[in-house]
């Protein structure tokens, strides 16, 4: 059956659709929110009116980012209802108290504190501001964790069982804090914290490059850097982490990303695969360009390791190949270039400080354009492990229970293909939308203002020469 018209089909390419572009604007929300936290709290602490002109700034990145997240969001909520009816019967117990919390505890929180935070600035204390900017910090992390929780569930569920048709919930502790739920979270977290510091590296050295505002935006590309030199290589040692933990949780999906045919015999080594075309109707590659044993390495810690190849699966059973496999390298090609960048860079603040002052900094073009590139990177990096997460999990809807085809909506092809259309069109709009409000920031560049009030106890002291008699 042609594509185009296979309801299952159209369905799963719609919420495909709404949530890879959903999944672009949260990350920054919850990353910045974190970082507008820590400037503002400096502000607090030292009184450095350097730290209000940086929150200020960041902030209309914060507000734009965040505006196209709640509203490409909210179609993906209503999807379940619409476009997978029988999921949504079968799950809801659990998962729709889930989306609930999300709902009730994190969105309400930051929705409750973000007017505050965004013009509060001359209305209320610097105390209070602070608490607001961290309120909605914290509601933003917490609502990454109640997602993390529902599709953790979806890739490994716990604490259910099939009961007339619907997944029953024995335990609400197992179902939560299921086996995915910490790599799942703390990957998504990072990638969060590393592609806020990434845009933050990125503009300032949009900056720099033009000369413009430079001891403004040094300070700022540097913390960025320095905080990345710990974030990027964290955030490989997690993903290594969760890459291992699926031999034991969703083994068809590891064979998947490394396009594994054949579980490895006992006494070698399973191959890894740089490159390959995967044939899934012949069960096998039509060509490959492998390392031996890596992927034993990788997975077991061990050379001779056994890792578990597609044919030990029903084909069936089996998850799309290409998408897993090539999303995986580009996702690891894209963080690497980003971990890459960050200790070069640290390595320039060392050795070749005079080269990294406001003066000279512009002389470095090769490496400010590497960081104006390193912000599209972290963005395919989160596009390709999303598709990576969710394509591998396939053909399942909730792994190992419900099939995708079994929680899809009864609608027309018809109905399908024009809402399909109409979201590509709406979700264009609001994302040239949101690059035009995002260059407009960045054409007008900070805004130097005095602060409204200074922190009681930590005000700048102000001193100014004193005339006495004659001007002696």
């Amino acid at each position: 059956m042609d594509l185009l018209h296979n309801p299952e089909f159209l369905s799963r390419a719609q919420f495909g659709f709404i949530a890879l572009f959903h999944i672009l604007w949260p990350p920054l929300t919850i990353g910045l929110a974190l970082i507008l936290f820590g400037l503002e709290a400096a502000w607090v602490k030292t009184g450095k009116v350097v730290y209000y002109h940086q929150a200020r700034f960041w902030t209309k990145i914060f507000l734009i980012n965040f505006g196209v997240g709640v509203i490409s969001g909210l179609p993906m909520e209503f999807s379940f209802g619409t476009n997978w009816g029988p999921f949504s019967i079968a799950s809801g117990d659990f998962f729709g108290n889930i989306l609930g919390f999300e709902t009730a505890m994190a969105f309400m929180l930051e929705a409750g504190f973000l007017g505050i935070m965004l013009f509060g600035w001359k209305r209320v204390s610097a105390g209070m501001h602070l608490f607001a900017t961290g309120m909605v910090a914290f509601g933003s992390t917490l609502s990454a964790f109640w997602i993390m929780v529902a599709n953790s569930w979806m890739q490994t569920p716990s604490g259910v069982e099939m009961q007339n048709g619907k997944l029953a919930i024995t335990s609400y502790f197992d179902a939560i804090f299921n086996p995915d739920l910490a790599h799942g979270f703390g990957h998504m977290f990072m990638a969060c914290l590393e592609i806020s510091l990434v845009v933050t590296a990125g503009v300032s050295a949009y900056y720099l490059l033009n000369n413009r505002h430079r001891d403004f935006f040094l300070p700022a590309f540097k913390w960025s850097v320095l905080s990345l030199v710990l974030v990027a290589p964290l955030q490989i040692l997690i993903g290594d982490s969760a890459g291992a933990a699926l031999a034991q949780t969703q083994p068809a999906k590891l064979a998947a990303i490394e396009s594994l045919w054949h579980t490895n015999k006992p006494g070698e080594g399973a191959p890894w695969a740089i490159l390959a075309a995967p044939n899934p109707a012949a069960q096998k590659n039509d060509w490959e360009i492998t390392v031996p044993d890596v992927t034993s390495l990788i997975v077991t810690h061990s050379l001779n390791g056994t890792v578990q190849g597609l044919t030990d699966f029903k084909p069936a059973d089996q998850p799309p190949v290409l998408i897993p496999f090539y999303g995986f390298r580009v996702m690891v090609a894209a963080g690497g270039f980003i971990a890459f960048m960050a200790l070069t860079t640290l390595w320039l603040l060392w050795r070749r400080r005079e080269r990294m002052q406001p003066a000279s900094v512009g002389q470095n073009k090769w490496l400010l354009r590497g960081w104006m590139l390193a912000i599209p990177a972290a963005y395919i990096a989160i596009e390709a492990g999303w598709l990576v997460r969710e394509v591998g999990r396939q053909p399942w809807i909730v792994y190992g229970m419900m099939r995708t085809a079994q929680g899809v909506s009864k609608i027309s092809v018809a109905v399908l293909q024009w809402s399909l259309l109409s979201f590509v069109v709406f979700y264009s709009a609001i994302g040239i939308a949101a690059l035009v409000f995002m260059r407009g920031v960045l054409r007008k560049g900070p805004v130097f203002e005095d602060p409204p009030h200074q922190p009681a106890r930590h005000a700048d002291i102000v001193t100014q020469p004193v005339v006495v008699g004659g001007g002696h």
